[in-house]
């Protein structure tokens, strides 16, 4: 499998067999984390990270990565560089894209809701610079998707529903089984990337696919359609439905956030305060024993971070059937492989 060169932006744009190259190589780097065979695959090479957003997971396992990869991982803040923006001058992305490409082996991107002033931005950017690189360009999570993250989740949930964590992967352990997708309420206002990645992942893999959140709270159509024509294309179901309660009867993976409401962004202004206020009124929607009671003995999973209290209750979070630290640790293991078939010398 050739994808040396290649952007991810988003899982959807890569084929079956390129996905499952990345978590084939991701299962075996894991089993064997620190062999000489992975040591020097990016030697000598610098991978670029761009962080419009702070973060803990993506940083710390993005460095992690290139470090036992051989490589090395460079912090890059737009603060700290004289970029041209809509308010002030500076260099353009295509000059920016050209030059980092002359540098490094590959550039990360991550950029969130709160930096950008209407849905779709973030992505957009990430694309641009896609355009005039001639590096890899890998989206470190955007405000429409998030493919490491996305690819990390399927990972743990086959898993956990497979031969168990750090074994080889079947990806017929999560093929017909129903993934739950709920909304939590929640004071982080949240950007739609992560449950569209998992929406757009898990119904690629066979997955029966129910989404539910109050109303008014609808998600990305364009992301919607592509789900329903997942499930179409693998014979499966995609319902939504707008209750706390009944999406999880018969579930096998239970996949509870908070995300922001289409409204959050006006007038060029993203209104978090208000986003926040407007979500802690449903108390109802929360991940908790009672809920999970209702499930096929499913399993808890959560990007992380998880908003305690809201999204989920602490019995549910750090239960026997929360899968949440190994699809953490699991963002280490695929970011090595996406690195090592994109940039490296594998």
């Amino acid at each position: 499998m050739d994808l040396y060169g290649k952007d991810l932006i988003c899982t959807q744009e890569w084929s079956m067999d390129e996905l499952w190259a990345v978590l084939d190589l991701a299962a075996k780097m894991k089993r064997d984390r620190f062999s000489p065979r992975w040591r020097n695959i990016l030697q000598g090479r610098t991978f670029l990270m761009f962080f419009y957003n702070p973060s803990v997971r993506t940083r710390i396992s993005f460095e992690t990565a290139a470090t036992e990869l051989g490589g090395h991982a460079q912090f890059l803040e737009p603060r700290a560089m004289r970029l041209k923006t809509e308010k002030t001058a500076g260099e353009t992305v295509e000059d920016a894209a050209k030059v980092m490409s002359r540098y490094a082996a590959g550039l990360g991107i991550r950029i969130l809701e709160d930096k950008i002033p209407r849905y779709g931005a973030g992505d957009e950017l990430i694309r641009e610079y896609a355009r005039w690189a001639d590096i890899p360009v890998i989206n470190m999570a955007d405000d429409k998707f998030h493919p490491c993250q996305g690819l990390a989740d399927v990972m743990g949930w086959m898993e956990w529903l497979g031969k168990g964590v750090g074994k080889p992967l079947d990806p017929e352990a999560i093929r017909g089984k129903k993934l739950l997708i709920t909304w939590g309420h929640g004071a982080l206002a949240r950007s739609w990337c992560s449950v569209q990645e998992a929406l757009l992942i898990g119904s690629r893999f066979g997955m029966h696919v129910t989404l539910a959140y109050p109303e008014g709270y609808d998600l990305d159509p364009e992301v919607i359609e592509q789900v329903k024509a997942n499930c179409e294309a693998n014979g499966t179901t995609f319902e939504i439905v707008h209750d706390p309660v009944s999406g999880y009867e018969g579930a096998h993976v239970v996949y509870s956030r908070h995300w922001m409401s289409p409204q959050a962004y006006r007038d060029g202004v993203f209104h978090k305060e208000e986003e926040i206020e407007k979500a802690m009124r449903y108390p109802e929607w929360i991940c908790d024993e009672e809920k999970m009671a209702r499930t096929a003995n499913a399993i808890f999973t959560h990007p992380m971070p998880v908003d305690r209290g809201h999204e989920a209750t602490d019995a549910v979070a750090s239960g026997p059937r929360s899968c949440i630290y190994d699809v953490a640790e699991n963002r280490l293991h695929v970011q090595k492989a996406i690195m090592a078939l994109t940039m490296g010398n594998l």
